[in-house]
């Protein structure tokens, strides 16, 4: 049964995501608002509410492991398995941004992270107004320098939905991603006490695993139809806003207490050695590319995790 809520969840989750973004794009384009604010604002926001939900839920139910587990599982699941499979099936061309700009802000933000979480094992209110604050920073940055070297992740077509479907994708989206929230949390928590696990354990495989299927999903569709809808920066942009965001706004409502000292003595040890290693990768041993050796090393290193946070 609890399989069966945890699968139902994300299946929600999936779904609610995708009607979210529906109706956010529609929005934008009916309001006229120019694509390149939609892609690293509204699209950014849709796109990673499964794991806003379900880390505002946790926390808000008393569960913040996996709340943080949720995030560091996902961050590491993005680099370590979306963009391995990724780059293992299609080699990618690495933008000069990603030196300049998107790997500095994403170590960045992930250091912010451990450094305030390491010494009280607490995340508290004012630092998630901090990591909020740093995010609207790097999005006006972005919007004002960068705008050039964003990779657009909208829709190619310009059809503007009429407002009733805009109403309903969004009503609809936001009941199943609350769904899909309970239905996950309930699901993760009683497999838990069930095979006699922490929860961080399921938060960091289970959960990040599945709250990244929205991703893995664009990379596997962008392969098959050999486009470039996909790249490091998008992936890296949601590690920044996983971080910034979703544990930004969740310390805001409910500060976070990490409760399994694994967390903090394993599972950031990994976000933060997996999220360094991609720099040298894309430059060795071809200048600016990633290509399926760069994958099987990203796979392993999450293998690799992956075995020991179960055993």
């Amino acid at each position: 049964m609890n399989l069966l809520f945890i699968v139902l969840g994300l299946a929600l989750l999936i779904l609610g995501g995708n009607w979210l973004l529906k109706s956010a794009v529609g929005m934008s384009l009916m309001l006229h608002i120019p694509k390149i604010v939609i892609g690293m604002t509204v699209v950014s926001l849709a796109t990673s509410a499964p794991e806003l939900i379900v880390s505002i839920k946790a926390a808000l139910n008393g569960f913040p492991d996996l709340a943080m587990g949720n995030v560091v599982g996902s961050n590491v699941a993005n680099l370590g398995l979306v963009l391995a499979i990724t780059i293992i099936l299609m080699p990618i061309d690495v933008e000069r941004s990603f030196y300049k700009t998107d790997w500095p802000v994403m170590m960045i933000a992930s250091c912010l992270l451990f450094g305030f979480v390491i010494t009280d094992a607490v995340l508290q209110r004012y630092e998630g107004i901090v990591l909020v604050c740093f995010l609207v920073v790097f999005l006006v940055y972005l919007l004002r320098t960068q705008a050039k070297a964003v990779v657009e992740d909208t829709p190619t077509e310009d059809e503007v939905l009429p407002g009733y479907k805009i109403l309903i994708f969004m009503v609809v989206g936001g009941i199943a991603l609350w769904g899909g929230s309970e239905l996950l949390i309930s699901g993760a928590v009683g497999m838990a006490e069930f095979y006699g696990v922490s929860k961080r354990v399921i938060a960091v495989t289970v959960v990040s695993v599945g709250t990244s299927i929205p991703e893995l999903a664009a990379s596997i569709i962008a392969v098959l139809k050999k486009e470039k809808a996909i790249s490091l920066g998008n992936l890296i942009g949601s590690n920044v806003f996983n971080i910034l965001a979703v544990l930004g706004v969740t310390a805001i409502i409910q500060p976070i207490h990490v409760n399994d000292g694994q967390l903090l003595t394993n599972d950031i040890y990994w976000m933060l050695g997996i999220s360094f290693v991609v720099l040298p990768l894309v430059f060795i041993p071809k200048g600016l590319r990633l290509g399926w050796r760069d994958g099987v090393v990203l796979l392993i290193i999450y293998i690799l995790f992956v075995w020991l946070t179960l055993k």
